[in-house]
């Protein structure tokens, strides 16, 4: 084998292979500067994280210290004992003087170390001089031995420097940890001595409010002993005032009986405790009962229910409540309570809070003939629906948001009425049973056979329409009836309502009621009265005829104070002349009567007084002292017209309007007449255009209802609906309560006799419907609804 002598090759100069050569010394240099560079780099982050970690421990411990006595400090109170005096502020001038400065200077001992390692590593690798593009090959062997010993010995020197700078912050680490922990134990000793002292400061504070509690209980007893017990003419007292609805049913006015137990109590003068949390207010009958309920409390004594408990009732699921207004007619019959109710139900749609239901009675066709204009009649309740939502549309100004239901209803000729056929109630169902208003109470409890209203609903309102009275005192044995009919009217709105607006003082007085007029104008002649106005201020003629009477046929509508009237002042009157629109059943015999006694009266059939016919007319003549608010009545005032009517309790919402003219004789209705033929109505202020408006009454009817009570308290807090169930629970029976629940369960029983409905004049079969109400209604048989077993 021939031996190889070396090959000698300067990196700087051209020898035997010097390309090649350059090339793997290059790659290997760099190889190598790369692996010192990295494994340099992963000991710096190495050290760096080291030191990170014990720099966060350290700021755990103190703010863990810091955190502990400032919670100490906040939550210890004013130490009684010298011992604990100061601790907390000790321990933290502690934290602040010793602990901090060492947390501080460790933080910069560690960054400083950091620094001078990374930079003299740095230094140790760095070249001596300018790097050459060329090297001697020769020297390979030895430059690597030396990268090789200078890595080992840089290894090395930072193993030696972290473990001598680590053995020399050793003592200094474990130094501040040890001052912190002995601080920590100082200040759990010094915290357990001060929880000590106030655990026993707690327990005497605990001894005294028990005695003062034996003390205040003692007071109480004491107290509760001087309250003198009730004596005979107390209890005389409430039993008068407990009694009022049978008095009330004998004849005895309400006024009466407070005159009695106002009387009875103040012959025994009993003041109250001035710790009492109830208001004493000058009324003698609610001193009487803050009176009884103190005695009472004094006992103890804790009422259960009564005889007559309720049953479940709807409970506010949502934010809304359902309201369901109930009434004893509907369009196209163009009598007030199919009107009213109709407005009522649109306008109340309009709030958010509710949803409303306007229940009518549905007629059989061979009914509707008898009651509705022209022989109009309907195949089904839908087809009516859609007439009345066309004919209400049509005079508002917004789109109507509520549901129309039915229940089956029979007409009665001899009352001129419609009567419900069974049980009206269960024709609202359960799920919306919430605030019930009935349109005519009385009416529609005469014969009501069925569940009690406020057993169903939890809030019922009673809106009274008519003077059922004033009719039936002008048939015949009139007085006597009108007896009966009074305290039945008593009887049922007391039982089966929990309060009654009346829409004039032209009313009964009935139970739990308040006068208020609840109704409005169709907005439609608002609207005329407005045009009427600006043709007036452009200079046009507002009014080219006279006056006029608008009203159904009959007798007892004002037509037989109309005739007398003329005819006693036919002379007086000389070329006044009186048109006079209406249809009913007495149209023939009031015809005839005017023509014998040849008056000036111009008879035409009824319409719409909305009618453009109407429009022209100045004056409007209503004499009727048998209505309780004439609807036609404000219509011509919202038209602006002259109206001239009785100084009447059914007029007094009129009288503020300076174009309503008022007479209580008859030489007055003549001077009345002459003045309004005589000169211009004034035009409405917008005031008095507002007050006319439904607007305005439906803002009467909710405060005077309490509805806008109930709605807020309701939607707010669900469930406060059963507060009737809750004040059950009071200090004293409820006497009221139970007299009402025992009208109901009487009525009921008698309304339930076929015999003495037919005695008192109700429509035979209308304790439930009949067959053909099932078909026109899609309803089930009666006996089907309501089984009877034990044959």
């Amino acid at each position: 084998m021939e031996a190889r002598p070396p090959r000698s090759v300067s990196v700087g100069g051209g020898g035997f292979g010097g390309s090649r050569g350059d090339d793997s010394a290059f790659s290997f240099l760099s190889k190598g500067w790369r692996e010192v560079r990295d494994s340099a780099t992963a000991d710096l982050r190495l050290m760096r994280a080291r030191a990170d970690s014990l720099r966060t421990l350290a700021d755990r411990e103190l703010e863990h210290l810091l955190a502990s006595a400032s919670t100490a400090l906040a939550a210890a109170p004013p130490p009684p004992p010298p011992l604990a005096a100061g601790a907390p502020i000790a321990e933290l001038e502690f934290v602040r003087t010793r602990i901090q400065p060492k947390i501080s200077e460790l933080r910069r001992r560690y960054a400083s170390r950091e620094r001078d390692l990374g930079r003299r590593v740095l230094e140790g690798w760095a070249p001596s001089g300018p790097a050459r593009a060329r090297i001697d090959l020769s020297g390979i062997t030895a430059i690597r031995n030396a990268i090789v010993s200078e890595a080992d010995g840089g290894e090395r020197w930072r193993r030696a420097a972290w473990k001598g700078e680590a053995e020399a912050e050793e003592g200094k680490e474990w130094e501040v940890v040890r001052m912190i922990r002995d601080g920590i134990k100082e200040f759990e000793r010094r915290s357990q001595t001060s929880e000590i002292f106030e655990g026993l400061r707690s327990t005497g504070e605990l001894v005294e409010k028990f005695k003062s509690s034996l003390k205040s209980f003692n007071m109480e007893s004491q107290g509760s002993k001087e309250i003198p017990p009730l004596d005979l003419t107390e209890i005389l007292a409430n039993l008068v005032k407990q009694s009022e609805p049978f008095l009330d049913q004998l004849g005895v006015r309400r006024d009466q009986c407070d005159r009695l137990v106002e009387a009875l109590y103040k012959k025994q003068n009993h003041s109250l405790s001035e710790d009492t949390s109830l208001l004493v207010n000058d009324n003698s009958s609610d001193e009487l009962e803050l009176r009884i309920a103190s005695v009472l409390q004094s006992t103890g004594y804790h009422a259960d229910d009564g005889l007559w408990s309720e049953p479940a009732k709807y409970e506010v699921s949502d934010n809304k409540r359902h309201v369901a207004i109930v009434t004893t007619a509907s369009l196209p019959w163009m009598t007030g309570t199919a009107v009213n109710p109709l407005f009522r139900a649109a306008y109340l749609a309009k709030g958010t809070k509710q949803d409303v239901t306007l229940v009518v009675p549905w007629l059989c066709k061979s009914d509707q003939e008898l009651v509705y204009p022209s022989s109009m009649t309907f195949s089904s309740p839908e087809e009516q629906e859609t007439y009345i939502r066309n004919w209400l549309e049509e005079r508002l100004g917004f789109e109507s948001n509520f549901k129309i239901s039915f229940y089956p209803g029979k007409f009665s000729k001899e009352r001129r009425s419609i009567i419900p056929a069974g049980d009206t109630s269960r024709f609202i169902p359960s799920r919306e049973a919430d605030i019930a208003i009935l349109e005519e109470p009385e009416h529609l409890n005469w014969y009501h056979h069925g569940k009690r209203w406020t057993d169903k609903f939890n809030h019922v309102v009673g809106v009274v329409h008519t003077n059922y009275l004033e009719y039936i005192k002008r048939e015949k044995n009139g007085a006597l009836q009108a007896f009966l009919v009074k305290h039945i009217n008593n009887w049922v709105t007391r039982a089966y309502c929990d309060k009654v607006l009346r829409l004039s003082a032209a009313t009964q007085d009935l139970p739990k009621s308040i006068v208020c007029n609840v109704h409005g104008v169709n907005p439609k002649f608002l609207k005329i009265g407005e045009k009427i106005t600006a043709d007036r201020e452009s200079g046009e003629p507002s009014f080219s005829k006279g006056a006029y009477f608008l009203g159904k046929m009959v007798w007892a509508k004002g037509y037989r104070e109309l005739i007398d009237l003329m005819a006693k002042h036919k002379s007086d009157l000389e070329g006044f002349k009186l048109d006079v629109y209406g249809s009913g059943e007495d149209s023939h015999e009031v015809q005839s009567t005017a023509r014998k006694l040849d008056l000036s009266l111009n008879f035409f059939k009824g319409r719409d007084h909305a009618d453009n016919s109407l429009h022209g007319y100045k004056v409007f003549i209503n004499p009727s002292i048998s209505d309780v608010l004439c609807t036609a009545t404000a219509e011509a005032l919202a038209m602006g017209k002259f109206v001239i009517c009785a100084e009447h309790p059914s007029n007094k919402f009129f009288m503020s309007f300076p174009n309503c003219l008022t007479y209580k004789t008859s030489e007055e209705f003549v001077t009345r007449v002459k003045e309004a033929m005589d000169r211009e109505p004034q035009p409405l202020t917008p005031e008095q255009r507002y007050n006319l408006s439904w607007e305005a009454a439906t803002e009467r009817f909710m405060e005077y209802s309490d509805l806008d009570k109930v709605l807020n308290d309701e939607v707010v807090q669900p469930g406060q609906a059963r507060a009737r169930n809750k004040l059950r629970r009071t200090s004293q029976p409820n006497l009221s309560d139970i007299m009402d629940g025992g009208l109901a369960f009487a009525h009921r029983c008698l309304t339930g006799s076929e015999v003495l409905r037919l005695a008192t004049g109700a429509i035979p079969g209308t304790r439930d419907y009949d067959k053909q109400h099932c078909v026109d209604m899609g309803l089930l048989p009666p006996q089907v609804q309501h089984p009877v077993y034990g044959w």
